[in-house]
């Protein structure tokens, strides 16, 4: 099903903040904003909460228990190992290995996590909402459905604040 946006296009990060900060100052929902690189203020005021820490430390302490345990296993269960009198079980030799496979672990694990939750895959089509979305221009995108009676107002302010386009596209949802 597609759904109607309305698309704002900027060709200044200075622009985007205020047309962004506009909007948000009169209560309308911002779908989603596109830019090159991340804007703090664009972030923090999205409001969007990311649970990828908690997961990322999940993750960790679920390495960090399995790494030890099995290292503990092999080198004191299974194939136990006397050199000159050494405990078997020497547990300050396990921390570098830990540590370094841990990190490796955390690294591809929060890797599958975003890819999964993002719905990316390899070989899958996109569509994206403007050409120049993520090149070189900035893109703030409001449901069309949301803003209908008030979309004069919102054209408005993308052309006060130094909008380049204002375009109302179909598109999947976001």
């Amino acid at each position: 099903m597609k759904n109607k946006y309305l698309l704002g296009v900027f060709n200044d990060e200075d622009q985007v903040i205020d047309a962004f900060e506009e909007l948000k100052e009169k209560k309308y929902p911002i779908e989603e904003v596109y830019s090159p690189y991340p804007i703090h203020e664009v972030l923090h005021g999205m409001g969007n909460k990311t649970y990828m820490t908690h997961a990322a430390f999940a993750i960790g302490v679920f390495a960090i228990c399995g790494l030890i345990g099995a290292m503990y296993y092999i080198s004191v269960i299974s194939w136990p190992m006397i050199f000159g009198g050494k405990p078997s079980a020497a547990f300050p030799s396990f921390i570098v290995v830990t540590i370094v496979a841990t990190i490796l672990t955390i690294t591809l694990g929060t890797i599958v996590i975003f890819q999964l939750r993002s719905k990316i895959y390899p070989g899958k089509k996109v569509t994206p909402i403007h050409d120049a979305a993520t090149d070189d221009k900035f893109v703030i995108v409001l449901s069309h459905d949301e803003i209908e009676t008030s979309k004069a107002d919102v054209e408005a302010i993308f052309s006060r604040n130094g909008a380049v386009e204002v375009i109302e596209k179909e598109s999947e949802k976001l």
